[in-house]
């Protein structure tokens, strides 16, 4: 499914099906910041720094933490979400068999977060990445030495860090093409 956020902070959702409820946007959802779309369920950070969430709950991915607050990003993977708050924290909850909402409790300092299919990832001030969750494909194994990240991203098996140098590493199962700089 595809979610947008249009410019007036509302949100518009389509898909082929709607089987489980992740394009039916709940009604007077409005100051939305930003959107993220899961396997199937959909997230909108609104921006008074609360969550809404809808569509497929079978793993509690819709079940907004009790008190969440003070959000400034999030990011839905395939059946968990994933949001940083203000303070420089993780938080995360949906399903958990992989390790994907267990964020590391000793860890602070995140700008930036990203959920794949089942693992997590937060880029820390220093630039450095960590990865947490399922481990199939090696998409939690960041390479020795990364540094310098200033962007994360990930795939159902992947997990991407674009650095300063305007160079991208990818580890798991998605190889950047050769030639690809500059981004």
């Amino acid at each position: 499914h595809n979610l947008a956020l249009l410019t007036n902070g509302f949100v518009s959702a389509w898909a082929i099906t709607n089987e489980f409820g992740q394009v039916t946007v709940p009604g007077g959802l409005s100051n939305v910041v930003a959107v993220a779309a899961g396997g199937r369920h959909s997230l909108a950070l609104k921006r008074d720094g609360t969550v809404a969430a809808w569509g497929n709950n079978s793993y509690g991915q819709t079940n907004i933490p009790l008190g969440l607050s003070n959000v400034i990003a999030i990011c839905a993977g395939s059946n968990h979400s994933v949001a940083l708050k203000g303070d420089d924290k993780v938080v995360a909850w949906g399903l958990n068999t992989s390790g994907q909402s267990s964020v590391p409790t000793d860890l602070t300092d995140f700008v930036a977060v990203a959920a794949g299919g089942a693992h997590s990832l937060g880029l820390k001030s220093d630039g450095t990445v960590i990865v947490w969750g399922y481990n199939g494909s090696r998409q939690t194994n960041v390479p020795a030495g990364l540094t310098g990240v200033t962007a994360i991203a990930s795939g159902e098996r992947y997990s991407l860090a674009l650095k300063g140098d305007g160079n991208i590493v990818s580890w798991g199962e998605s190889p950047v093409p050769a030639g690809v700089t500059g981004v």
